[in-house]
């Protein structure tokens, strides 16, 4: 039987995955990974997961986490059994982006994370639900306690990333790959494109999330990846 491993979102923890835990592990072998906040690039990120856990993996990542596992599926096919990639991209980032990102790291460098964060959190959620303090509280609160050194590391990991779109026709296991229809960060266009390359995958747009699906959405986001995973798990099994 394979490992899920869940691969949390940039500057975030194991709460990104609050509600899904408890779901998935009454009927799988489940690990969250905490590889993304001791290394200092994608690759390198790719090779300590595939290190740290033993056999054939299942990979669930969020954001980051989602090019966190196409990098480990490029190190080591052979070991992914299958991959969900949740509101992610293949894409590297624009010239735009760079210039945010290298812009939001002198402000956090400053001292003014928390500020940034809260101006620009009405990116991260469902128009719908941009205005929901406590969930902004919540958001704000996570990569706080991850801490502003972790934002910055994980900030520069993205930045160095390459275009990862070259190797999707390469991917041979099963694919999930879902997006929220009201992601402002990365919009349901950047998984449709993923969907497209990839002969085995599937596409799945949550109604009523943003980027922070697993929160927006939790019963519905339970349900698509229970059903996806009880799919996978017999193909490996029969494998075996």
């Amino acid at each position: 039987m394979s490992t899920v491993i869940l691969l949390p979102g940039l500057a975030c923890d194991a709460a990104l995955w609050r509600d899904q835990l408890p779901a998935l592990s009454a009927h799988h072998a489940v690990r969250v990974s905490d590889v993304h906040q001791r290394h200092g690039d994608l690759p390198s990120m790719a090779r300590a997961l595939l290190g740290e856990f033993t056999g054939p993996l299942v990979l669930v990542g969020s954001s980051m986490g989602g090019m966190l596992a196409l990098h480990a599926h490029r190190e080591a096919p052979q070991r992914i059994v299958a991959m969900a990639l949740l509101s992610s991209t293949a894409r590297a980032d624009t010239a735009e982006l760079l210039a945010l990102r290298s812009d939001a790291i002198v402000e956090f460098e400053q001292g003014r994370a928390e500020g940034v964060l809260r101006a620009n959190a009405m990116f991260a959620f469902h128009p719908a639900h941009a205005d929901d303090r406590a969930w902004v509280d919540d958001y704000v609160g996570q990569i706080l306690r991850v801490g502003v050194a972790q934002l910055i590391a994980q900030n520069r990991a993205v930045m160095k990333r390459v275009d990862m779109r070259p190797w999707l026709a390469d991917i041979r296991c099963p694919l999930l790959v879902a997006c929220g229809d009201g992601d402002l960060l990365t919009p349901p266009e950047h998984s449709r494109e993923i969907a497209q390359a990839v002969p085995q995958a599937r596409l799945e747009l949550v109604a009523g999330a943003g980027h922070l699906m697993t929160w927006e959405q939790p019963e519905r986001v339970n349900a698509l990846l229970l059903h996806w995973l009880d799919g996978v798990q017999p193909l490996h099994r029969a494998a075996r």
